[in-house]
């Protein structure tokens, strides 16, 4: 248990700093009031969580220390909806010419899309290797 925890934490270290960067460059290359960087880290995130869970389902089997470090840790550090939710939250205060019910739907679809079309790739890929 202590393991696998300082897995987690070791994981959520070097998530939290890519998000941070990709944060960063987002503020400084981005446009407008769209939440760019936390759009692109949870797409990202949810693409690399399908492409690890059709790993490990199909092909790879990694330790649980493994496991929980690049889940729970690394993408769990890297993607994040509280950030989202922090991002969203103020540009209905402010009464924005951007309603957050773009951004909104436009984050949870394309994320959650990424990560079944990657697993679902996963499993087509390991199937045309044992036919």
């Amino acid at each position: 248990m202590i393991k696998t925890l300082a897995f987690v934490a070791l994981g959520g270290a070097v998530g939290a700093s890519a998000r941070y960067i990709v944060g960063i460059l987002a503020t400084h290359f981005g446009t407008g009031q769209f939440p760019w960087g936390t759009f692109s880290v949870n797409v990202a995130g949810s693409c690399l969580v399908g492409i690890l869970a059709g790993l490990m389902t199909y092909t790879w089997s990694p330790s649980p220390e493994l496991r929980a470090f690049l889940i729970v840790g690394v993408l769990g550090g890297f993607t994040t909806f509280s950030a989202f939710s922090m991002e969203i939250a103020p540009v209905s205060y402010k009464h924005s010419t951007l309603p957050p019910t773009p951004s909104v739907y436009t984050t949870v679809l394309t994320a959650s899309a990424q990560q079944q079309h990657t697993i679902q790739n996963r499993r087509h890929q390991t199937v045309q290797q044992h036919t």
